[in-house]
């Protein structure tokens, strides 16, 4: 069995200097806020809870102010932050599973990062392409179909664009 490889675009920039040691730029999700909202802010959409400093779900207080979650308004404008493509014949049983993996490892995902989601399931030619709203749910996807159902996964990650692929290659 083949493993895994993380391929990555990494800048030629020198980076900053921080505590004597050389440290890459970070990588900014242009979706995230540039500066901190009021506190408490909840999503008009979801109803997730902007509090301490983060998204997360709980009871929103009265009288919060009102704003789209970096990941409602990925899903508007429908623009993934991640894609899982499935790659080889597989037929319409294994799909309707491979659903049910994927909204399973959301749905663990998502009980403490509620930026985390899937936006959709598309067929293609090649299989099915799922897109989400985050680079990190792609990776735990592609792992969890690796797990069940075999084959290969390839990861790819563009730090420039803030964008993770795996590519799921059934076995053959």
């Amino acid at each position: 069995m083949k493993e895994s490889t993380i391929k990555t675009s990494h800048a030629k920039t020198p980076g900053r200097r921080s505590a004597g040691r050389a440290q890459r730029n970070p990588v900014i999700d242009p979706y995230q806020a540039q500066q901190k909202l009021n506190e408490p802010t909840t999503c008009r959409q979801c109803g997730a809870v902007y509090h301490q400093g983060r998204w997360q779900w709980g009871e929103a207080p009265t009288g919060v102010h009102k704003d789209l979650c970096p990941a409602c308004r990925r899903i508007n404008d429908k623009l993934p932050a991640g894609v899982i493509a499935l790659h080889g014949n597989i037929a319409p049983e294994v799909k309707a599973q491979i659903s049910h993996l994927a909204r399973n490892v959301e749905t663990a995902e998502n009980s403490e990062h509620p930026l985390n989601r899937i936006i959709g399931f598309e067929e293609t030619e090649e299989g099915l392409m799922i897109s989400t709203t985050d680079i990190h749910l792609p990776r735990r996807i592609g792992e969890a179909l690796r797990r069940a159902f075999h084959g290969e996964i390839e990861m790819y990650f563009d730090d420039g664009g803030y964008f993770m692929r795996v590519d799921w290659h059934a076995p053959l």
